[in-house]
């Protein structure tokens, strides 16, 4: 068998593959009765003059997809020395590809054409967050967003049915999120999951592509690329969890739950970063947050030991009874009960509480035309951050209880280690 026998064996097989996957070494080995030193001389002679490349299985564990962009061809020649080959897979190189690949073939399918001219199956592309509106806003897909990872699929009602159009039943296995220099947050997904989305779908995210160098979130690329659960949780994650510890702690405190909720299965959709800078989706997860808060604590809580009422007096004289806000009496109940020596972290917490309060109220008494402005990421950014700080201060405060601390309550490594990512 000649070099251009092989190449053109290889190409054929990663062209038609499903995944555009290699051709094995013990596949030519039994298909073509080549001994092993045999094919080391063809991979060595195909990898010198530039149409071949092998994957060895050592940077990716399944040597059957091409994962990454092509190892430079010294450290191939290198490997192929003393490596094994019957694992090894034999690629068809990019510049080949380029030569045997028309301009007009998949193109209507641009991420599969890139798998087509050698990228590698694990290279992602970053896009626009508005992307996701059409999957988060359209109740037939199911979307679901840890803002460190997610998924899109479409509803089991929805798939192979004639409700829906084929080419809207896309499935998008799992995307992450990446960031440029700025720390502006974009929607990373891999090259393989792309180009599973139908032609239709990928011009779609084609449109929203985004360019210039972006880096992956740390924890999607341990998750993703390196097989491990990652390091640290998103701080949403994070503020529910507090929510979750400071019940638990009230009632080892022999009170009724602070939170009426802890939002464990049913996290409130606007509840995650912001997938479009504007005014409207800003004001939005401001009322989610407030709900989650201030709304969201319980009287009961307070056992009768502050005011849960205020005397008014009205312009004409008469006395009004009216029921005081939650964060009044938390507030309250803080300088009865607590009494902190340094009372700035308990200032700041409440504080916390009513700048989400203020901010809900705001946009309730004006009307205004929506607004895009990139400052909304950030401002969201800064006010997560503020809200988990004050609900992690909390936890604290009630931390330091006699009876939570007789009953050691558990609290999660990544609450108490600070792995928490507000990117």
């Amino acid at each position: 068998m000649t070099p251009d026998e092989l190449i053109a064996a290889a190409t054929d097989y990663f062209l038609h593959a499903r995944d555009f996957n290699g051709y094995p070494g013990h596949h030519i080995h039994l298909q073509h009765g080549l001994s092993y030193d045999d094919i080391r001389n063809l991979f060595t002679s195909l990898v010198s003059d530039g149409r071949g490349t092998i994957v060895f299985g050592d940077l990716h564990p399944n040597p059957h997809i091409r994962a990454f962009a092509d190892e430079a061809q010294d450290a191939q020649l290198q490997k192929l020395e003393a490596a094994s080959l019957e694992h090894a897979c034999l690629y068809p190189s990019s510049r080949h590809l380029a030569t045997v690949v028309s301009d007009t073939d998949y193109q209507d399918r641009p991420f599969t054409r890139e798998l087509a001219l050698g990228s590698g199956q694990l290279e992602f592309r970053s896009f626009d967050l508005s992307v996701l509106e059409i999957y988060r806003n359209d109740p037939r897909y199911q979307y679901d967003n840890d803002d460190v990872r997610g998924h899109i699929c479409v509803t089991d009602e929805f798939y192979e049915s004639d409700k829906m159009q084929e080419k809207d039943q896309v499935i998008l296995e799992t995307f992450g999120f990446s960031y440029d220099n700025d720390m502006n947050r974009a929607v990373a997904a891999f090259l393989i999951y792309l180009s599973r989305l139908s032609p239709e779908h990928q011009q779609i995210w084609n449109s929203k592509r985004l360019a210039g160098k972006f880096r992956l979130h740390p924890d999607y690329y341990r998750n993703s690329i390196l097989g491990d659960w990652g390091a640290g949780i998103s701080v949403f994650d994070a503020f529910l969890e507090e929510l979750k510890v400071i019940n638990q702690m009230c009632t080892v405190m022999n009170r009724p739950p602070l939170f009426r909720d802890t939002f464990e299965a049913n996290r409130p959709r606007n509840f995650s970063f912001l997938v479009r800078p504007t005014q409207e989706e800003f004001n939005a997860f401001v009322l989610t947050l407030d709900k989650m808060m201030s709304e969201n604590i319980s009287k009961d809580f307070f056992m009768g030991e502050v005011r849960d009422e205020t005397d008014e007096t009205r312009g004409d004289g008469k006395i009004v009874v009216r029921q005081r806000r939650t964060i009044a009496m938390l507030e309250d109940w803080f300088s009865v009960k607590v009494r902190p020596t340094d009372p700035k972290p308990a200032a700041d917490m409440i504080a916390a509480f009513k700048k989400v309060r203020k901010l809900r109220q705001k946009p309730a008494h004006a009307v205004k035309a929506d607004v895009f402005d990139q400052k909304f990421f950030h401002d969201q950014r800064d006010l997560i951050v503020t809200a988990y700080t004050a609900v992690m201060t909390l936890r604290q405060f009630f931390a330091g209880h006699p009876l939570v601390q007789r009953a050691d309550v558990e609290i999660p490594n990544v609450l108490t280690e600070g792995k928490i990512w507000t990117q």
